[in-house]
């Protein structure tokens, strides 16, 4: 079992189940939205990044991303990582429904798509060699130009890419542009998104 280095944040007790069979991390479970409102625990994830670095692991759906972007605003940018599971529809076992969007959340993901999301999240694992940099990165003038930001049809454009990268829909174009950034290097971005735009 691979062992990461960061504290892997995560919104409840069932996805921290699922990464503890997966890879040997501490898992730190906000317990979903109670966050908001819980200052001690906020402060202990503070200290977290600063001593072992963070990466935030939520569901793709429109919960996790309300969860996600409070703690992007609360903890230090440069002392957390973004891991982004999927867009991949069906529902837990342990469910009897599906939820409100119809898709699997953390404790849903197999152990492949689970390493995969942290290693391109850029997740240290101990005992491994660090990847190598991905040189420039991809810019928002870089989107604009391609037409993924800035025109009357760049939402659907954009929608379109994430829905074909298996990206979540709910990125925003600055968590676009950075889970972009996190799975591909430049040229292979703009080779990607140079052959979207032909017919």
């Amino acid at each position: 079992m691979r062992k990461v280095r960061e504290v892997i944040v995560v919104e409840g007790r069932y996805d921290k189940n699922t990464l503890r069979q997966t890879v040997d991390a501490a898992v730190f479970p906000v317990g979903g939205f109670a966050v908001f409102n819980d200052k001690e625990q906020l402060a202990l994830l503070r200290r977290l990044a600063e001593e072992r670095g963070l990466i935030v692991l939520t569901d793709s759906d429109g919960a996790g991303f309300v969860i996600r972007n409070y703690l992007k605003g609360a903890l230090p940018k440069d002392l957390v990582k973004q891991a982004y599971i999927p867009d991949l529809y069906g529902k837990e076992r342990r469910k009897r429904k599906a939820g409100k969007e119809g898709k699997l959340g953390v404790e849903g993901m197999r152990p492949e798509v689970l390493l995969d999301v942290l290693e391109r999240a850029g997740a240290t694992f101990e005992g491994e060699n660090a990847p190598a940099s991905a040189g420039k990165p991809l810019t928002k003038a870089d989107l604009y130009g391609l037409g993924l930001t800035g025109g009357q049809d760049s939402g659907e454009k954009r929608r379109i890419l994430l829905r074909r990268l298996a990206l979540p829909e709910h990125l925003s174009v600055s968590a676009m542009l950075e889970a972009l950034n996190l799975l591909y290097s430049r040229e292979e971005l703009l080779s990607l998104l140079s052959g979207e735009q032909r017919p």
